[in-house]
């Protein structure tokens, strides 16, 4: 069979574009199994540096990052005419209280850092057109963990105190310091870290692991997810809690499935192969 000219254009181009991603990742800087391990060793060290950093800062701020998280339990006991004062029953209880916050807030500020150093670990393996998503990488996991976060903290908790003790308005509270931070650190960061999930799918697209077209054919089982993961992070037992919750979740469920169709490498080779026609 003759082939056409235009046929034997497509090859070509094809045949050029192979050369070019060859010649790249030839011009890419090799390293041995050693130099790797060296290169690990000296990024987690940096991260733990940041880490060991963010804690002594956020260390002296401790009082403030405590008077954040305490003002939206006593704005609530205030509305409903209770004492405001939290309780402990061991003399270690606040200083451990402390030390827990001002680590959790140590690692969030160190984490913008730690991530960059995850960057420089694996760029050297990265074309050059793929470098330039660290930006648009780090900026949205950041945001959109800090947008989760103040979706809870401004929203989701003072919400869930004010119906837990609108509830309980039978019995006298007591509660315990170290309990309180661990449900605030509960909803707040687990709505930062579920936040991360247009992410997580964009990597799991980006080497095809899923696809656009299996995350809608399958969205029942996700919805069904979603609303287990928000039972399970609503501190309140009521429904409407819970779908405070998952509403968020299935917004970012369905811009999720917008990430993977622009990642997946199906439609990035369509968009490779109309670029170059």
């Amino acid at each position: 069979m003759i082939e056409t000219e235009e046929e034997e254009k497509n090859k070509k181009d094809l045949v050029d574009r192979a050369r070019r991603a060859v010649t790249e990742r030839a011009e890419l800087p090799g390293m041995s199994l050693m130099e790797h391990l060296e290169e690990l060793r000296r990024r987690l060290i940096h991260s733990a540096l940041y880490l060991i950093g963010g804690f002594f800062l956020m260390w002296g701020l401790h009082e403030r990052i405590y008077g954040l998280m305490e003002r939206p339990i006593r704005f609530a006991l205030i509305q409903h005419h209770m004492s405001t004062q939290l309780a402990y029953f061991n003399p270690m209880d606040p200083f451990n209280m402390y030390l827990k916050i001002s680590f959790m807030a140590g690692c969030i500020v160190a984490c913008p850092f730690v991530l960059y150093e995850v960057w420089l670990f694996i760029s050297p393996g990265l074309y050059q057109n793929e470098k330039r998503y660290v930006v648009p990488f780090m900026s949205a996991t950041i945001l959109l963990f800090l947008a989760g976060a103040y979706f809870g903290y401004r929203w989701v908790y003072p919400g869930s105190l004010d119906f837990l003790l609108s509830f309980n308005k039978d019995f006298r509270p007591v509660i315990e310091i170290n309990e309180y931070t661990d449900l605030f650190l509960t909803v707040i960061l687990g709505l930062g870290i579920t936040f991360e999930l247009p992410i997580l799918v964009m990597f799991l697209s980006l080497f095809g692991i899923v696809s656009p077209k299996f995350l809608w054919k399958n969205i029942r089982y996700a919805i069904l997810l979603i609303f287990i993961i928000a039972a399970i992070i609503t501190p309140t037992p009521d429904v409407l809690t819970m779908c405070v919750f998952a509403t968020p979740m299935l917004t970012l469920y369905l811009l999720s499935i917008g990430v993977a169709w622009f990642v997946h490498p199906a439609t990035r080779k369509k968009r490779a192969e109309k670029a170059a026609s």
